[in-house]
């Protein structure tokens, strides 16, 4: 196989000086083309940082909806089996639990409830328990908190704030009748959570 070579034809001047001209001009960006992409990443920025503010609220969400769902779980539960259950809240270590009170016993104690779906829960770092409000022991923003759950379907009057690291407040509050959970965005006092839900 032969490979044949060409001869480069010769070149007259008035090709050399436009062969330097579109050389020249590819080896940068335009003005216009700097803007564009800046307007472009500007842009970007303003969908993406409300995205991250939402990620906090629906974190915050799916905390108070979680402990709403547990909530309704043990008023059911108790009246069901007709046993009293304990939910504390401790507020220094940002967790709750759950014990029930041993029916057997001669000298009956609240223990940990060790069914399935009872295990203590951790909030997440972003999420922090601001304060408890049981009705007749009052409120508690450090230590426990203790909301009771009876036999009778009966729960403790409970109001809970929910706050993350953006300030935004989450109010849970506990129909001691029904065991009924509102959840409310914002920060509503202990009085005003229980007349609107």
């Amino acid at each position: 196989m032969k490979i044949l070579f060409r001869q480069p034809e010769a070149m007259d001047r008035t090709t050399i000086p436009r062969l330097r001209t579109t050389t020249g001009a590819a080896a940068g960006f335009t003005l216009i083309e700097i803007a564009v992409v800046l307007f472009l990443m500007a842009l970007m920025a303003l969908l993406i940082i409300p995205s991250t503010n939402g990620f906090h609220v629906s974190r915050l969400k799916h905390e108070a909806r979680r402990l709403a769902g547990r909530v309704s779980f043990l008023y059911d539960q108790a009246a069901a089996a007709k046993m009293v259950l304990r939910l504390t809240f401790n507020i220094d270590t940002q967790s709750y639990s759950v014990s029930r009170l041993d029916p057997h016993s001669l000298s009956p104690t609240f223990l940990p409830d060790l069914e399935a779906g009872a295990a203590p829960v951790m909030l997440p770092p972003d999420v922090h328990l601001r304060d408890v409000t049981v009705e007749g022991k009052g409120t508690v923003t450090r230590g426990t908190a203790i909301c009771t759950f009876y036999p009778e379907g009966y729960v403790d009057a409970t109001v809970i704030h929910l706050i993350d690291t953006a300030g935004t407040v989450f109010t849970l509050s506990f129909q001691p009748l029904t065991g009924r959970v509102s959840i409310t965005r914002g920060d509503l006092t202990p009085k005003a959570a229980q007349i609107s839900s």
